[in-house]
Parts: C-alpha cells; sequence; structure tokens
C-alpha cells in the first residue's frame, strides 16, 4: 500500500512489471486456491486410497468397515479447531520415497476407543475412557496397517513405489492446541478431505484427512501423468534393418516382362466312395502278475524331511496372550491321553502315543493315515 504518498519499492516493481498490487494480491489468493477439478482428482486419490484403508481395519476388527465418497475443501488449522471443539487422535504419516511432505489423519478421540476395544477382544460397546498406554499401542497398530494400505494403493494409481515412515501417533484437543501436528496452524490455508466412517452399529463419525497445499497439488499433479500415461500411445520399436539411400530419380522405360505360355491344368482325379469307421484298439490291462515299475526312487532317498509332532493346538485373544508370563498354563484341544499328530513337511501323514526314551520324549506310531485324508491334506 502507499504510505504518505510514497511508492513501496515492491509496488515499484509490479508497477515496471505492468502489474497493480490488486493484481499481486489476486495472484497470491489463486495460489492457494483448487479448481473442481483438482478437487475431483483429490477426491477419486481419497476415495482408493481410504477405501483400502477401511478394508484392513475392517478385516482387523472383524467387523464391516464402510467409508463414504469424500469431501474436498480449502481450510485452516483454527477453522478446524472452531468446528470440531473435540479431542482427536491424530496420526501424522511423513512420505520418505515417492512423494515429499506429510499428511494427517483425524480420527475422534471415542471412535479410537472403540477401535481399541475391539482389537483387544472386546465387542465395542463398552469402551475405556482413556487412551492408555496399551489400548494407545494397539490404536497405533491399526492406524499403521491402515496408512500401509493407503502407501500400496497410491504405488497403484501412480504407477510408482510410494512409502511412508513409521506414523506418528498424537492426541491432540483442537479446543485448545495449536497447530495440529506439524502440517496445519493459525490461519495457513490447507486442504482438508473429509470422510464419514461407519464401523456396523458401533461408529459412525467423521474422520479428516489434513494435507498442505504442496502435497495436494503433488498428489494432482502424479494422478495427471499416470492417466497421461496410460491413454497415451505406444511407440512402436524403431527398425533395427539398414536403410538404403533412395536414388535420384530417373526417367527410365518400363520393363518389359514376358508373359509365359498359359499351359492347361487338368482337373484332379475324382476321389472313389469308400466307406470311413473309425479306429478301435484293444484295451490296454496289466497282466496278472505283473508289477507296476516302482521308479528311480533311490535318487530322492537322501532328500531331509522336516517331521513335526504336534500335542494340541489353541485360540487366543490378543488380550490373553498379552497377559501370559512365566508359570502360565496354555489349555489345548487335545485330551490326555489322545494320540499327537505327526506331520512331515506339514502334511499329516500319522498318529501316534507319546513315550519316554532314556531322558527323551518320543513318539510310537499307531496309525497311519490313510490315502484318502492324505489326499485331503494335499489340497
Amino acid at each position: 500500500m502507499m504510505g504518505d504518498g510514497f511508492l513501496s519499492q515492491e509496488e515499484i516493481d509490479a508497477l515496471l512489471r505492468g502489474e497493480s498490487p490488486a493484481a499481486e494480491e489476486r495472484s497470491a489468493a489463486k495460489e492457494v486456491s483448487l479448481s473442481e477439478m483438482e478437487q475431483d482428482a483429490l477426491g477419486e486419490v481419497g476415495n482408493i486410497s481410504m477405501g483400502s484403508a477401511a478394508t484392513t481395519l475392517s478385516i482387523l476388527l472383524s467387523r464391516r468397515v464402510s467409508i463414504t465418497t469424500p469431501k474436498v475443501s480449502i481450510s485452516s488449522a483454527n477453522q478446524i479447531r472452531g468446528e470440531y471443539p473435540l479431542p482427536y487422535l491424530v496420526i501424522e504419516v511423513g512420505y520418505t520415497h515417492g512423494l515429499h511432505g506429510t499428511n494427517l489423519l483425524a480420527i475422534k478421540q471415542q471412535d479410537a476407543l472403540i477401535i481399541a476395544d475391539l482389537m483387544m477382544g472386546g465387542d465395542g460397546t463398552n469402551p475405556p475412557t482413556e487412551l492408555n498406554e496399551l489400548y494407545m499401542s494397539a490404536v497405533s497398530e491399526a492406524m499403521n496397517q491402515m496408512m500401509g494400505s493407503t502407501s500400496t494403493s497410491m504405488s497403484t494409481i501412480f504407477k510408482k513405489k510410494i512409502d511412508i515412515a513409521p506414523p506418528i501417533v498424537n492426541l491432540y484437543d483442537f479446543s485448545a492446541e495449536n497447530p495440529i501436528g506439524s502440517v496445519a496452524a493459525g490461519d495457513e490455508p490447507i486442504v482438508r478431505v473429509s470422510f464419514r466412517m461407519e464401523v456396523e452399529n458401533l461408529i459412525d463419525s467423521e474422520i479428516m484427512q489434513i494435507l498442505t497445499f504442496d502435497v495436494a497439488k503433488e498428489l494432482v499433479g502424479n494422478l495427471m501423468e499416470s492417466m497421461t500415461a496410460a491413454t497415451a500411445p505406444t511407440p512402436s520399436a524403431p527398425s533395427t534393418q539398414p536403410v538404403t539411400p533412395a536414388a535420384p530419380a530417373v526417367a527410365t522405360p518400363p520393363p518389359m516382362v514376358a508373359s509365359a505360355p498359359s499351359i492347361p491344368v487338368a482337373p484332379p482325379p475324382a476321389v472313389p466312395n469308400v466307406p470311413v469307421q473309425p479306429v478301435q484298439f484293444a484295451p490296454l490291462q496289466p497282466q496278472a502278475g505283473q508289477a507296476m515299475p516302482d521308479g528311480n526312487f533311490g535318487l530322492i532317498m537322501d532328500v531331509p524331511m522336516q517331521v513335526t509332532v504336534e500335542l494340541g493346538r489353541t485360540k487366543k485373544l490378543i488380550r490373553d496372550i498379552l497377559e501370559l508370563a512365566p508359570g502360565s498354563v496354555i489349555e489345548l484341544d487335545k485330551l490326555a491321553g489322545e494320540p499327537v499328530d505327526i506331520f512331515v513337511n506339514t502334511k499329516l501323514i500319522a498318529r501316534g502315543e507319546v513315550v519316554v526314551i532314556d531322558e527323551n520324549f518320543g513318539v510310537r506310531v499307531t496309525e497311519i493315515v490313510s490315502p484318502v485324508d492324505r489326499l485331503r491334506t494335499l489340497q
């Protein structure tokens, strides 16, 4: 602006370039805006990547997880704090290969508590009241796998390798803390991609992906490049045959071509009507008393095989496994005295009973698995 009737050096430089201060302000505002096409591109990237993350979360929770179509908007940290004055769990993901910068994924603390309860073996209806160290570790593992599947999806979309650093998970109170992670601070413009996430009848909430404009522009550019490369025609391979330079054009008379005399061709002889019938062979049956050859089994007699005896199996929740300590007793699915299973290279071949030989355990084979059962295990 002009002060005391004088122009500043920046205004003088703008006038020399043929611009006005108002034009500079419009140019600066244009730099932090997204066209409709760019918003659609970001929505498409978010839709595919977060759809993959929802599939991963569904597998971890053994619950149906659905995420709606994203909404892309321009916002700021202060605006987010005013709209969502709640504690949020923020996952900060930094790109190490293929992309530059960082993006944030924000999920409500209450939703994170339900996810933690489901991962620890609960039903999600009575989640804990606070995220202690154990529940934070469970949620961090879920978010880590979700972000890993997201980077894999983007690698497929952009047709290049995308790697991320281990996500950093922190709990932020949006009503009191500023900035949000290392991305959003104050009134600095950012890109917010909002999704609605549903986990059966337990969670019906909104999650947010927060990006800087540099990361958003880079995502759009990578998507456009991959689409252009997919639609571009494939150039044909250059010919490796030598090319003879063309001789100068000289007017020459057309060559004289001698026509060969025509020779009459006799028609093919008529084929007589001969009865045709399919050939028949006598059935091949092994003669009585004739043994089938065993083949060269001696060639594989020295191949080592892994023999494993399985006493029993059981299934435990993560909560039960974390509570194991020296002296804990694990109950198996086998009864006392029941035969144990004998595996060769993970294939069940026999059953037996446990015996003691000197000071070592052994197994006395009591049953050989039938060939039919062995074929079923091979399948």
